[in-house]
């Protein structure tokens, strides 16, 4: 691909959880977080899904005999409780509490908070085409976890998870993670991936989507300029495009959501919190 950026990679992430914690996503039982299963060892890759969806499952260990786990995403619209899954036919419960996300307030075009008939058959047209990608899954992917890298590098303007407020009225709350930077910064793949869709879209502007492998979708957004298409094989660090305002948008900054079995997650999950700059240290000790 065009330019390749060298970006500090990821160090070990902690996890309370017994599987090879030092390559494996953070562990969190919230609306929004992630759920990890021990699975046990086995030559050949265990079958799980929850409630028809394919879950990723990652395995450690060379050869035969590898050390599975599941990593389930908990979707961040989704109420506490009881979860099931099922692994190789037998069901398996976990349970998912609680978490109060703080609010955010936002003045953007009205457009963008009341739009027009036109306007949400386009809108719907669009979530069809991206809930496709979310949806899907591919089982060609390596069985290794690739831990992520930033994107970009920047504060953070808007944490995952608010409820958010435009022009005082209530709506989604934030399925993403918000990094400022100026018009123009260089947008890079935090992990290998195939560019299944691009698009300019009503709320997300010029959009960019990542396939990394069973079922795990990168979504950029509000990007000023594209620079790949549909099919291109991207590895971690590889140029995607460069930072802008387009859609619904306040001011030039990167919104990265990420999905996991068509579950919106937390991207921090993903990433060593250690490795944040101090700017964003404090912007992300909201609750």
């Amino acid at each position: 691909m065009a330019n390749r950026l060298v970006i500090t990679a990821l160090t070990s992430l902690f996890l309370s959880f017994t599987v090879s914690a030092e390559v494996l996503p953070q562990q969190q039982l919230i609306p929004g977080g992630l759920a990890l299963f021990d699975l046990g060892t086995a030559a050949t890759r265990p079958k799980v899904d929850i409630k028809g969806q394919p879950v990723m499952t990652v395995a450690t260990g060379n050869g035969t005999g590898q050390h599975w786990t599941a990593i389930v995403g908990i979707d961040l619209k989704s109420a506490p409780g009881k979860r099931t899954l099922t692994i190789d036919g037998q069901a398996r419960t976990f349970s998912v509490t609680k978490h109060n996300y703080a609010e955010q307030h936002l003045t953007v075009q009205n457009k963008h908070v009341n739009p027009s008939q036109p306007a949400l058959d386009r809108i719907g047209a669009e979530s069809r085409a991206m809930k496709a990608v979310f949806t899907s899954f591919s089982s060609t992917a390596s069985t290794q976890w690739q831990p992520m890298i930033w994107p970009i590098t920047g504060p953070i303007s808007s944490p995952f998870g608010l409820q958010r407020f435009f022009n005082g009225q209530r709506r989604n709350p934030h399925s993403g993670l918000d990094i400022a930077a100026a018009t123009g910064t260089a947008i890079v793949a935090p992990a290998h991936g195939t560019v299944v869709q691009t698009g300019d879209y009503y709320f997300n502007g010029n959009t960019v989507l990542l396939d990394h492998g069973q079922g795990l979708i990168s979504m950029f957004c509000h990007l000023s300029q594209i620079d790949v298409q549909p099919g291109d094989q991207l590895q971690a660090g590889d140029h995607i495009g460069l930072v802008g305002a387009t859609g619904r948008a306040t001011g030039p900054h990167l919104h990265w959501t990420i999905s996991l079995n068509n579950a919106r997650v937390n991207p921090m999950l993903f990433l060593d919190p250690q490795l944040l700059p101090e700017a964003n240290h404090e912007e992300t000790s909201q609750p």
